[in-house]
């Protein structure tokens, strides 16, 4: 990016940061999520920092807040209202603590020690009380003038209307938040009336706060919890600004830290990022404060942040990034699925460059063109996904992506079936559904081999030392030798994985099959209603629908795969290799999950998922990716993400890992 560029880039981050920053200001509302805020305002900052001379008064990482609300009387502070610059890395701390050092003595480098606090999710005030009796109370406004809701904040339990101690003038700062209990119960009663729900606490605590009837805000049960200390009560650290604040009768927060370095810092950080979800409330980082007052005085602000303080926030569950190059990937069943190439990124802790487009009818829906700024984030906090297009920083060089109407692979005409949205390459012996199809087969659904991966199984097949599934178990340790990358020691490690599977479980044989409308859950039912392979060859179309969650498409897939030759080979070859198959035994005991359908969200901590899902499977249950009223549980682990707002929608019985575990009566010892 050239001068020129970076320029316009800025100018175009600025109008659309101004544009948001005012929904969420003003208005209480969103139409990006708070991550995705963040990650444009660290690109802005960024920029702003590698061309200072395009800074100008205007610019968001100059400004403190929103605008006041003209329905409050206006209030002006007696001293700014700032709020934080944001690091998401240990890097960026480090590089904070570098440049703040260096406007310092020696001497003070050497005292310099940080408090930390959690970041809350809600809404900053600040409290005015003369002669010990609270006066008033404003919003953060745009850090020099506020908005006076007084009355609504004396409805907050948790702020005193006298103080403990009595004081010529306080000047307090803190945050109200909603606890997610309240939260909750809140929405619930909004479906019940029909309203829109909110999307998340801090919008009910903002909108709570700047209600015109104090008897609403009263409703909603609001939190405040005290963390500065304005006026001058003989503090020197901000550590003992806490105490005084909790001597004067305030709720401070029991978590905060005193930490003696940045290696302190990022422990304690790393705690609240694991431990989290195990608060009433939202938090999204800590804040990091430099602990003597006199140095953070003397280290002064810049913008709008104090220099002598920072917000240390979670991974990203979204950011920004660019679209480089839209590339088709071709499935084991000739399924095009076009793919984003991304400019690198972080989200949820974890740097991405890829995502799914899933179809034509998606980009189309998206509007997604090569080179256009996307918010990217990850289903479930898994799957990179393109969540939104930023037209408003579009150039006129972004292009827009046409679907091939030929296979790049193999030259063939591609199809696509009436009333689908898929297309695909129809000839079977393309070689990109052959590659597909064996890094399908040794997946972990599937045979789950050890060591052999899409990389592996690619160079095994571009020597020509494999053709088909059933190859690799007649792999030796020699054949191996050639591969890059490969010793003796790892060739002999992969021959004896290989041989630890050539025994499998029906439902992960038929899995492996790759049979198209065929994954884990329809090849459990297929175990449940065949004794063996041989009848499954044998069944018709007719028998097949008769089985339930099996329909029309999926009967006719399955037909037809056992009635190809090519197919019928293959298993043929793979009985010849050694593969057994190991049948479930019949049991008229019932299963304490029969009939029940689990939905599985978020990281657990005892098991893994796919050890959940097997538990689940054992005990006559099914697992599905997708929640909809079938669903009977919803399990959820650490980071949910939004299927856990649809579970509650829905009313479907909500549990935590520790719950599931005793609902199926299990124990789980880790290695």
């Amino acid at each position: 990016m050239n001068k020129s560029e970076a320029k316009q880039r800025i100018e175009k981050l600025k109008k659309l940061i101004n544009h948001h920053r005012y929904l969420y200001h003003v208005l209480d509302r969103q139409e990006i999520s708070d991550a995705a805020l963040d990650s444009l305002k660290k690109e802005l900052f960024n920029l702003e920092q590698k061309y200072p001379e395009f800074i100008t008064s205007d610019s968001p990482t100059q400004r403190v807040g929103g605008l006041p609300l003209k329905k409050f009387e206006k209030v002006k502070h007696s001293q700014l209202m700032l709020s934080f610059n944001d690091a998401f890395s240990e890097e960026d701390m480090e590089s904070w603590d570098a440049r703040i050092k260096k406007l310092l003595t020696q001497e003070q480098v050497e005292r310099i020690n940080y408090f930390c606090e959690l970041k809350f999710d809600g809404l900053a005030i600040e409290l005015i009380y003369k002669k010990g009796i609270l006066e008033t109370g404003s919003t953060r406004g745009d850090g020099i003038i506020g908005e006076d809701v007084t009355q609504n904040i004396k409805t907050i339990e948790t702020i005193p209307l006298k103080l403990r101690k009595e004081e010529r003038e306080v000047i307090v700062r803190g945050e109200a938040i909603i606890f997610k209990k309240d939260f909750s119960k809140i929405n619930k009663i909004r479906e019940e009336t029909n309203l829109p729900v909110y999307a998340n606490p801090r919008n009910v605590a903002a909108g709570s706060i700047r209600q015109l009837n104090p008897k609403i805000t009263a409703q909603r049960n609001l939190t405040f919890f005290a963390y500065d200390l304005v006026s001058n009560l003989g503090q020197n650290t901000h550590q003992e600004e806490h105490k005084i604040l909790k001597d004067l009768g305030f709720k401070t927060n029991p978590h905060n830290r005193f930490c003696k370095d940045l290696k302190e810092v990022f422990k304690f950080r790393e705690k609240w990022r694991k431990d989290r979800e195990k608060l009433e409330y939202e938090i999204d980082g800590i804040v990091a404060i430099v602990n003597q007052n006199e140095i953070f005085q003397k280290l002064g602000t810049v913008g709008k942040a104090p220099r002598g303080a920072i917000a240390y926030k979670f991974p990203l569950k979204q950011s920004e990034t660019i679209i480089k190059e839209i590339k088709i990937q071709i499935g084991r069943t000739g399924a095009l699925t076009p793919i984003a190439c991304l400019k690198p990124v972080k989200v949820g802790g974890v740097t991405i460059s890829r995502a799914t487009l899933h179809n034509e009818d998606e980009i189309k829906r998206l509007g997604v063109r090569i080179g256009d700024t996307v918010i990217v984030g990850r289903a479930g906090d898994v799957i990179p996904k393109i969540i939104k297009v930023l037209k408003e920083l579009r150039t006129g060089k972004e292009k827009i992506f046409k679907m091939p109407k030929v296979c790049s692979r193999c030259g063939t005409k591609l199809v696509k079936p009436i009333e689908e949205v898929i297309w695909y390459c129809p000839n079977p012996n393309c070689q990109a559904r052959e590659r597909r199809y064996l890094h399908h087969f040794v997946s972990k659904g599937a045979f789950d081999i050890e060591g052999l991966g899409p990389k592996i199984a690619d160079q095994l097949f571009e020597k020509k030392l494999i053709s088909d599934p059933a190859d690799i178990f007649q792999l030796k340790e020699g054949d191996l030798i050639s591969l890059e990358g490969f010793a003796e020691k790892a060739a002999e490690n992969l021959i004896a994985a290989i041989k630890t599977k050539k025994e499998i479980d029906f439902a992960r044989f038929i899995y492996s099959l790759g049979i198209k409308e065929v994954g884990e859950e329809t090849a459990q039912d297929l175990t449940n209603y065949f004794k063996n392979s041989e009848d499954l060859k044998k069944v018709s179309k007719e028998n097949l629908i008769q089985i339930k969650d099996i329909g029309p498409e999926t009967a006719e897939s399955i037909y037809n795969w056992f009635h190809q030759k090519t197919n019928l080979r293959l298993l043929k070859k793979l009985e010849q290799s050694g593969i057994k198959i190991r049948y479930p035994r019949s049991s008229t005991k019932h299963k304490i999950l029969s009939g029940k359908t689990f939905v599985l969200t978020g990281s657990l901590t005892n098991l893994t998922r796919e050890e959940a899902k097997e538990k689940i499977r054992d005990l006559g249950g099914k697992v599905s990716e997708s929640v909809s009223k079938n669903t009977d549980f919803f399990v959820f682990g650490k980071e949910p993400g939004s299927k856990l707002q649809k579970a509650k929608k829905l009313g479907i019985k909500i549990i935590d890992e520790k719950r599931f575990l005793d609902y199926v009566n299990i124990s789980f010892k880790k290695n």
